[in-house]
């Protein structure tokens, strides 16, 4: 009984971590579309102020890629969530190592992004 116990504590472990990376791909998706629908309204508000065109393109590049990868971190959590059920159902189970790692050099690289961004657009002003 004790193992039963045990194999069901595995499985409700891989639905949280599945349901955490899909919270997490969500959380993504819409901070992407924030910065893309910021830069779309900072470009009609200074339209409509008189000065001019600003060019909301980059904003609108990287909500999309922000959204893009909130997608793919979402469809991740589907593959590695079957995945470790499978290995959990048949007792092979073996730790994410690449995905993870990928995951976070990802979701660095898009921070330092959006770093540079910020100080791009601070310059400017």
């Amino acid at each position: 009984m004790s193992e039963m116990n045990g194999k069901a504590g595995d499985h409700l472990a891989n639905e949280r971590t599945f349901l955490a990376w899909i919270r997490t791909s969500i959380s993504v998706i819409v901070f992407g579309f924030v910065v893309a629908r910021f830069g779309i309204t900072l470009r009609e508000f200074l339209h409509l102020q008189g000065q001019g065109e600003s060019e909301s393109g980059l904003s609108l590049i990287m909500g999309v890629a922000f959204m893009g990868m909130g997608v793919f971190m979402a469809l991740m959590a589907l593959v590695r969530y079957r995945i470790t059920l499978r290995r959990l159902e048949s007792n092979e189970f073996k730790p994410a190592r690449g995905v993870i790692v990928f995951l976070g050099i990802l979701t660095a690289a898009f921070g330092l992004i959006l770093a540079g961004y910020l100080l791009l657009t601070v310059t400017k002003l």
